[in-house]
C-alpha cells in the first residue's frame, strides 16, 4: 500500500517537490539551492529556513537572518547530511496540515493546527517532535474558507505528485491569511502519536479503522471498479470534474491489471508461422473487448493466424478504425518473456504491438467507465501477416478501412514520446545465383566475387538524404573446391519515402539481374518486389496530429512528431484517410530481441488514446 519508490522519491526532494508545485499554481515559498556555504548569496531575502534538500520528519533545519550564519548554517547541512541545502523562505505565522487518505479525489481529514503559543516565528524541530512535541488544534481554529481552500491545495499537491492511497502535507499561514504549502510527507507517520493518526481520530477512524480503510483504498487501485465504494463511484464519473482527471484517476487504480493482461499477452508465443499461438493471442484480447460491448467477425486465414475486426456500433462505418497486428517474427527459441524493472516492462513484442494492445484496452476501459464509450463508433482491426509486410491481408485491411474517418496504429512510441505521421514503404527481394560453368576452381571464386560486388553495389544505392535505405539481410554463401560449386543468396530489404524511388531501385536491381545472367558462367534469379506504399502525412494526418498535441499539453505530456523508417499495417491504408501511429507506450528496441516499454508510459498513452478517441467524436 501507499506510493511507489517514484512518488517517495519526488515527495522525499523537496525541491523537486517545490518545482512541481510550481508548475501547477501551487502556492509555495521561494527558494534556493547550495551545494556549498562559498556561492554567491546575494540574492536570498531574510528571514530564511536552511534545511536538507532530501530529508523528513525536521532534520537539520535552522532560521537565520544574514549572510554569516546562512553560509554556516549550508556549510552544515551539506558536510552532516552529504547533500545539497535548501534554503526556503521562512514563512511567519501559523503552521497547519492536512492529512489525505484514498485516491482520485482523497478523503481529507479536518485539518490540524501545530501550537505554535502564538509565536509567528516559532517552528517544530525534530527534538521537539521527540522531547516535548507541541500541542495539536483540530479541527483548526480557522475559516471553513481557509480550512477549504488548505485541502484543496493540498489535494492538487498529491495529484500533482501522483501519489496514491494516503499522505500529510505541511502548510504555513503568514500573518495575512496567505496559505504556502511546505511539503507533502508521502509515507505518513502512522505512530499513535503522530499528526496524521491524531486527525484521522478526530474524523472518527479508530486506529484499527484507519488502517483497514488504508487497506480498502489499496485494494481499490490495485483490484476492479466493482469493489469501488458508491461515493468513489460518483467523484470518478462525476461530470462537474474535468474529463482529463477522472480518466487518469480511473487508470491509475487499474494499472495493476493493466500490467497483468500485458505479462499475459507477452508471454503467448505468437511468431507469424506460429497459427495456434497467434489465435491465442487474438482470443484472450476478445475476452477483454466483448465485456465492453464489441462484437467480433473473424476473417479465416490458411498460411497464418486469423485476422479480428471488432466494432461497439451495427452501423458499417466507423468514426475511428483502431489498427494493429497480432504476428511477430520471433520464433518461440528465441522469445524473451514478460520481466519487469521499477521503471521498465520487457518482452518479445512489448514495444512493437503488444503494449500498444494494452493500451487500447485499458483507455477503452476508462471510456465506458465515464460513461463515454457508448458515444464513439470504434472499429479495431487486429492483422496477422504484419512481419510478411501485410502481403495476404493488404485487401481486406484497405477495404475495411475505407469505412473509418480516421485510422490509428498502435505501434510503440520512441523515447522522445513521439507520434508517427509517416513511414517509408517496404520493398522485399530475393537474391539468388547458382554456378553454371563449374569446369575449374576459379570460376568459384570468380562467382562469389561477382554475387558480391552486385550485392554491395545495390547496398550503395542506400542514400538516407533521399529517403532511400537498403539493407542486405540473410546473406548465404556455400562454394567448394574438390567437388566444384557455388551457391549464394541473400534478402534484400528497401525501404523508400515516395513511390517512384522504389520503382527507380526495381528497375536497377533488374537491370543488375539481366548483367549478370549474361554470363554464361553463372545464373542469377531475383524474385520480390514492392510490397508496401509509404504513408505519407495528408491535411488529415496533420489535424490528427495537432489534436493529439493539444492533448498531451493538456495532459502535461510530450508529443513530437517522427518519420519511422520501417513499414507498417497503417502503409496499405488509403492515402487520402486521415492516419497516425505510435499511440503506444514509450519504449525503445535496445537488441534483437528485447523490447522495452516505459511502465508510467502505459498509462499515459491510455489517458492520451482515450482523450484523443472522446475528441474525434466530439469534434468529429
Amino acid at each position: 500500500m501507499g506510493s511507489g519508490p517514484e512518488g517517495h522519491s519526488l515527495a522525499l526532494d523537496k525541491v523537486i517537490t517545490k518545482i512541481i508545485m510550481q508548475k501547477q499554481g501551487i502556492p509555495t515559498p521561494n527558494f534556493w539551492v547550495y551545494s556549498t556555504g562559498d556561492e554567491d548569496m546575494s540574492d536570498v531575502q531574510y528571514p530564511v529556513i536552511v534545511k536538507p534538500k532530501m530529508e523528513a520528519v525536521s532534520y537539520g533545519i535552522k532560521i537565520v537572518d544574514n549572510e554569516e550564519d546562512l553560509r554556516a548554517a549550508v556549510k552544515f547541512v551539506v558536510t552532516e547530511f552529504k547533500q545539497q541545502a535548501l534554503v526556503e523562505q521562512f514563512i511567519r505565522g501559523r503552521e497547519f496540515c492536512v492529512g489525505l487518505l484514498g485516491n482520485g479525489d482523497p478523503e481529507a481529514f479536518p485539518v490540524l493546527e501545530i501550537d505554535l503559543e502564538n509565536d509567528p516565528d516559532a517552528i517544530q524541530t525534530v527534538d521537539d517532535k521527540r522531547q516535548k512535541p507541541r500541542g495539536r488544534i483540530c479541527p483548526a481554529n480557522i475559516s471553513q474558507k481557509l480550512a477549504g481552500e488548505m485541502v484543496r491545495l493540498s489535494k492538487d499537491a498529491f495529484r500533482a505528485l501522483e501519489l496514491r492511497d494516503f499522505a500529510r502535507v505541511d502548510i504555513r499561514m503568514d500573518e495575512a491569511e496567505k496559505i504556502y504549502l511546505l511539503e507533502i510527507n508521502s509515507m505518513a507517520s502512522l505512530g499513535l502519536t503522530g499528526s496524521y493518526v491524531y486527525a484521522a481520530n478526530v474524523a472518527g477512524y479508530d486506529y484499527a479503522r484507519l488502517v483497514n480503510k488504508i487497506l480498502e483504498v489499496a485494494a481499490v487501485r490495485y483490484f476492479s471498479e466493482k469493489i469501488l465504494s458508491q461515493e468513489e463511484r460518483a467523484y470518478l464519473t462525476e461530470d462537474k470534474l474535468p474529463l482529463s482527471v477522472r480518466i487518469r484517476g480511473f487508470l491509475r487504480s487499474k494499472q495493476e491489471e493493466t500490467e497483468r493482461l500485458l505479462a499475459k499477452m507477452v508471454n503467448i508465443n505468437s511468431y507469424v508461422r506460429n497459427v495456434e499461438g497467434v489465435n491465442t493471442l487474438g482470443t484472450l484480447v476478445w475476452q477483454q473487448l466483448s465485456p465492453l460491448g464489441f462484437a467480433h467477425q473473424v476473417i479465416p486465414q490458411v498460411e497464418v493466424g486469423n485476422n479480428l475486426l471488432f466494432s461497439n456500433a451495427a452501423e458499417m462505418d466507423y468514426d475511428v478504425l483502431l489498427l494493429s497486428h497480432l504476428d511477430n517474427s520471433i520464433s518461440f527459441a528465441k522469445q524473451s518473456r514478460y520481466h519487469e524493472t521499477e521503471q521498465k516492462l520487457y518482452g518479445t513484442a512489448i514495444w512493437e504491438s503488444k503494449g500498444g494492445l494494452a493500451v487500447m484496452i485499458a483507455a477503452l476501459r476508462t471510456l465506458r467507465f465515464v460513461r463515454r464509450l457508448r458515444k464513439l463508433k470504434i472499429g479495431i482491426l487486429l492483422t496477422s501477416d504484419n512481419t510478411m509486410q501485410g502481403r495476404i491481408t493488404r485487401n481486406s485491411l484497405q477495404d475495411i478501412s475505407r469505412r473509418a474517418k480516421a485510422v490509428i496504429e498502435l505501434s510503440g512510441a520512441s523515447l522522445d514520446g513521439t507520434v508517427i505521421t509517416s513511414r517509408s514503404g517496404a520493398a522485399v527481394y530475393n537474391c539468388q545465383m547458382n554456378l553454371v560453368n563449374a569446369d575449374n576452381a576459379e570460376n568459384v571464386a570468380k562467382a562469389i566475387a561477382s554475387f558480391s560486388h552486385h550485392l554491395a553495389s545495390l547496398t550503395k544505392l542506400s542514400s538516407e538524404a533521399d529517403g532511400v535505405v537498403v539493407v542486405p539481410r540473410d546473406v548465404q554463401m556455400q562454394s567448394g573446391i574438390a567437388t566444384l560449386f557455388a551457391h549464394c543468396e541473400a534478402s534484400l530489404s528497401l525501404r523508400f519515402n515516395n513511390q517512384e524511388q522504389a520503382e527507380t531501385f526495381d528497375q536497377k536491381i533488374r537491370q543488375v539481374v539481366k548483367k549478370m545472367n549474361n554470363s554464361r558462367k553463372y545464373s542469377f534469379q531475383i524474385e520480390g518486389g514492392i510490397r508496401r506504399s509509404p504513408m505519407s502525412s495528408n491535411e488529415g494526418t496533420k489535424k490528427l496530429y495537432q489534436r493529439v498535441k493539444d492533448i498531451g499539453n493538456r495532459l502535461d505530456l510530450r508529443v513530437l512528431e517522427e518519420h519511422r523508417w520501417s513499414s507498417s499495417d497503417i502503409c496499405s491504408v488509403n492515402q487520402e484517410i486521415a492516419r497516425i501511429d505510435g499511440l503506444g507506450p514509450i519504449g525503445a528496441v535496445p537488441h534483437e530481441h528485447e523490447e522495452y516499454v516505459l511502465r508510467h508510459s502505459l498509462l499515459d498513452r491510455a489517458a492520451l488514446l482515450a482523450l484523443l478517441l472522446y475528441d474525434l467524436r466530439r469534434r468529429g
